[in-house]
């Protein structure tokens, strides 16, 4: 996808300041772009800014359309002083009104500091080039209150923010384009369905490759991402957060024209295992779905949550719940895939039929249980031998450790051949096409954060 060079309409263009506002094509779809400028005054935000960045969020609502930032900021202007910090909160609290209105995409493209990189974090996605760096409190800040050294680059460049912070949802040296690319696959807001692509690949297509990629072994690994480019259109993925809490995918793709949000489980890293980071990744990936009209499919290999003493005491239950409250928010399209391992509550919060999908299928060799057959026989038979012990787990895992107890239960309602499993959801998905909910009064959910 290329970046369109149709003529774009100027907002506020006889103001000062380091902020232009244009209404113009990313890609395919008009937005309201807002951009900064690094190279007047280092990119300071001025109240004028501030206004203007507020001013491009109050039309991209009104006139819903999405919302683009691109930020190259020093931080508010110190010679305008508490002006400037009032311009940047009226930004702050204009860029929050859009939130669940309109998509917002935030690009950094040069250095972002202080007040400014909150916006980036206020964006549904952040995109950022190779060369920027965005932080609140910078090198110099560190050192004088904690005494660490540490550089631009360890501090806010895209490495620390794709790796550990989560916030660079995308990284390219265009990042324009990209933005264009992921606009691509939403509304121009909530009250619109995505776009529909034109494709040859056909809904029907039959998939036999899936029937020997996923390993009949519990401790073998897979790559889930040739799994889900096999499923989607014309295999065509394109991959959130991909460096962050790499043991769960969040993806856009389509589905016999339909563009979906994919979550899925990771078996090569941590094997599939959620922990903190892995529950905020899908959680916000799933509310953000639901509030732009994606369908979600949800492909599920876990064995279950991480353990640990260190997790437990970071939230591991709040953060948990996050991804629970988030499938049970949900009021879009879900179809679930029990791929392989699905166990305990991990099962749960990954939109089992408990949680209210639409649709859940599972594959001849998924497991479906409270737990690993080891695990559970090292609790109901804890004095048997070696010897023993490996008869008992046999016999656990004959009974229990398949799908057909939870079909027979109604928690899973088809159990599919891999091949049509491509094939059941775009036909799915077009039965679904016309769900629709109605949720009760409340000015709005508290939810766990």
């Amino acid at each position: 996808m290329t970046l369109q060079t149709s003529p774009s309409i100027g907002i506020r263009s006889g103001v000062k300041g380091t902020v232009g506002v244009e209404v113009r094509e990313l890609g395919d779809r008009t937005a309201i772009l807002a951009r900064s400028a690094s190279t007047y005054r280092s990119g300071a935000l001025a109240r004028s800014d501030g206004e203007s960045l507020a001013e491009a969020a109050s039309i991209a609502r009104d006139m819903r359309l999405p919302l683009v930032m691109d930020l190259a900021s020093s931080g508010a202007d110190v010679l305008e002083g508490i002006d400037a910090l009032h311009g940047w909160g009226g930004a702050a609290r204009a860029v929050a009104s859009c939130s669940g209105a309109v998509p917002v995409v935030a690009i950094a493209s040069g250095p972002v500091i202080s007040g400014p990189a909150l916006l980036l974090g206020l964006a549904d996605f952040a995109v950022m080039s190779p060369s920027a760096v965005a932080f609140v409190s910078g090198p110099s800040m560190v050192r004088e209150f904690t005494g660490v050294e540490v550089g631009l680059e360890e501090l806010g460049g895209v490495g620390p923010h794709s790796l550990t912070s989560g916030l660079c949802a995308l990284e390219d040296s265009d990042p324009e384009v990209v933005a264009g690319e992921l606009l691509g696959f939403l509304p121009r807001h909530a009250d619109e369905e995505p776009p529909m692509l034109d494709t040859t690949d056909s809904g029907g297509r039959l998939v036999p490759e899936l029937r020997s990629l996923v390993p009949s072994r519990d401790a073998s690994s897979y790559d889930v991402l040739k799994v889900l480019s096999l499923i989607v259109d014309d295999g065509v993925l394109l991959e959130l957060r991909h460096r962050w809490a790499p043991q769960v995918v969040t993806a856009f793709g389509r589905v016999d024209r339909r563009p979906v949000g994919i979550v899925a489980n990771q078996p090569q890293v941590l094997a599939g295992t959620l922990d903190i980071p892995a529950s905020q990744k899908a959680a916000r990936f799933v509310r953000f779905c639901d509030s732009f009209n994606l369908p979600i499919l949800t492909f599920v290999d876990t064995p279950g949550f991480l353990p640990g003493k260190d997790l437990e005491w970071r939230g591991m239950i709040r953060h948990g719940a996050e991804l629970a409250f988030a499938y049970a928010e949900s009021s879009v399209p879900r179809i679930c895939v029990i791929m392989r391992k699905a166990f305990g509550g991990a099962y749960i919060v990954m939109d089992s039929k408990g949680m209210g999908n639409d649709l859940c299928l599972a594959w001849p060799g998924a497991e479906v249980a409270v737990m690993g057959a080891s695990g559970a026989v090292q609790i109901l038979n804890r004095k048997i031998g070696d010897n023993e012990r490996a008869a008992a787990e046999q016999s656990y895992s004959d009974r229990y450790l398949n799908p057909w107890r939870a079909a027979e239960r109604g928690f899973v309602d088809a159990v599919v051949d891999p091949a049509e499993t491509r094939s059941v959801i775009a036909h799915a998905l077009g039965a679904l096409h016309a769900k629709r909910e109605t949720l009760g009064g409340r000015k709005h959910e508290v939810g766990p954060l």
